[in-house]
């Protein structure tokens, strides 16, 4: 019975790595269908509608450090895929006094922490991230109005690394 035990570990480790890399949003081509891409997929985490189409999210979170964008055309054929949590593109992403929540949760989905402190009269809404296969933390400040006010990064301290 061992012996079958060890000869079979291989080929389901190579079953689920192939299962893995189908269900990687950044392995679909463009041009693909909405329903090819919900096969290969599976349910987003949640759909949004784009000016002539529409976004399948696929988030990590809330441990995960990556958010798939999968825009659809108006004809449902892939677009564009993009992984957002890149703290490369934060500058040119996260637009402060015009941004409002829902302009944050298209671009990175669901928080996995929603605070408040003293210092800010409104809600910071964090998502970690890697950066140099480092665990990072994007906080986005919304004011009481649900306007992004302003965001930065910092480190992540319940990272692995990290001795007290």
């Amino acid at each position: 019975m061992t012996f079958v035990r060890r000869a079979l570990l291989p080929a389901l480790a190579a079953a689920l790595l192939i299962v893995g890399c189908a269900s990687e949003p950044t392995r679909l081509s463009l041009g693909t269908s909405r329903a090819d891409a919900l096969q290969q997929l599976g349910a987003p985490s949640a759909i949004y509608p784009l000016g002539s189409g529409e976004r399948l999210q696929y988030s990590r979170a809330p441990m995960g450090t990556e958010v798939n964008n999968v825009d659809l055309d108006a004809n449902g054929r892939v677009v564009s895929v993009r992984q957002e949590l890149d703290g490369s593109m934060f500058d040119r992403t996260i637009q402060p006094g015009i941004w409002r929540e829902a302009d944050v949760l298209r671009t990175y989905g669901r928080p996995f922490e929603i605070t408040r402190v003293g210092s800010f009269d409104g809600v910071i809404w964090t998502w970690r991230f890697k950066s140099m296969n480092a665990r990072r933390l994007l906080h986005i400040y919304l004011d009481p109005t649900g306007v992004v006010a302003r965001y930065h990064t910092a480190d992540d301290v319940m990272r692995d690394d990290v001795r007290w």
